[in-house]
């Protein structure tokens, strides 16, 4: 019987393999231009694309379903939750519900579609004379059936209050569950999967330096399962293994494991942990449900109400060109962030 660490390793594409209680991670990294001036991307860059739906990642960017300004104008989701962590530049923010944020820098918007929610992520150019770069996970955690129809709800965690662990050249960012040494943990939203106590979910970021060693403990719950994702560096090695390169690795999540960086450059991975739902699962493009007649009921609810409308001017609202970081919840309560 083998006995490696690593249970499985997968190629990591456009969108990373996920395992239950996650249903999608994706990792963009744009390398976006200065901007016009008008928060979007100069026209002479726009050339050959097919704005509204571009993937191209042509001269290291792309403009997703945004025509000027790049980023995802407004559209639906039912059923999970969204939870989005910038590393690099801003994300402008607009939901149903009336909220609104611009974030990142380490910043983590926690976002529980629930019964129906719609929002926009546009991803504002401030800089007009030096390149805009952008670096985020978005994850998609499912809910459970028992609260796939839950009331919407929107969290920031702003990066100053995020808990971290910093021991020896390793740093663990710890935006779900617990790690001794880290401080108190954040509260997940309330009808979280994350936040059922037996659930074991886990959303870290760890960065090594080169040398470093960590130990990451066993995990807390029975039948969790651990996706770790390598995407930085090249010294990566799961307890005295060493893959072959940056890729998705299920490891074994009942005992700990050292990781070391035995390379001569940072190295950076992403966690995610959990115990499985394990429940059927059935999405229609934005709508996650538990049977096909729920994927039907939801594009019916979508259609008929809107999920609350729609009380923004435009679908891909942004708020403003001063650099700023905020958060006006709904019920208009504001956080303004230095």
């Amino acid at each position: 019987m083998s006995t490696s660490p690593i249970l499985n390793t997968q190629p990591l594409g456009p969108l990373w393999p996920t395992l239950d209680p996650f249903l999608f991670c994706a990792h963009h990294d744009d390398a976006y231009p200065a901007g016009n001036g008008a928060m979007g991307v100069q026209a002479v860059e726009l050339q050959e694309r097919e704005l509204g739906s571009d993937f191209s990642r042509r001269d290291g960017f792309s403009m997703y379903h945004g025509e000027h300004v790049p980023g995802f104008p407004g559209h639906p989701h039912r059923g999970f939750e969204t939870v989005t962590l910038v590393r690099k530049g801003l994300i402008d923010h607009a939901d149903s519900l009336g909220a609104a944020a611009r974030f990142g820098g380490g910043d983590v918007q926690w976002l529980t579609a629930g019964r129906g929610i719609q929002h926009s992520e546009m991803f504002p150019l401030l800089a007009t004379d030096a390149p805009n770069p952008l670096e985020l996970f978005q994850i998609w955690l499912n809910l459970p059936a028992s609260r796939k129809m839950v009331p919407p709800h929107f969290t920031m965690f702003w990066h100053e209050r995020i808990p971290r662990l910093v021991q020896d050249g390793a740093t663990v960012t710890v935006i779900a569950g617990a790690l001794d040494g880290a401080g108190a943990p954040l509260p997940p939203p309330p009808e979280s999967w994350a936040a059922q106590a037996d659930a074991d979910v886990a959303i870290w970021t760890l960065r090594l330096e080169p040398g470093a060693r960590w130990t990451m403990p066993a995990a807390k719950g029975q039948g969790t399962r651990r996706m770790l994702y390598w995407f930085v560096g090249a010294g990566l090695q799961v307890a005295g293994a060493r893959p072959a390169g940056h890729a998705a690795l299920e490891v074994v999540a009942d005992r700990a494991l050292e990781l070391a960086n035995t390379g001569a450059d940072s190295v950076e991975c992403l966690l995610l942990q959990g115990r499985p739902i394990a429940e059927p699962v059935v999405q229609y493009g934005p709508f996650v449900m538990n049977t096909q007649q729920e994927i039907m009921q939801a594009m019916q609810d979508y259609r008929r109400t809107g999920f609350g409308g729609w009380p923004w001017g435009a679908s891909d609202p942004v708020h403003g060109a001063e650099h700023r970081r905020f958060a006006r919840h709904p019920g208009a309560l504001s956080d303004e962030r230095p």
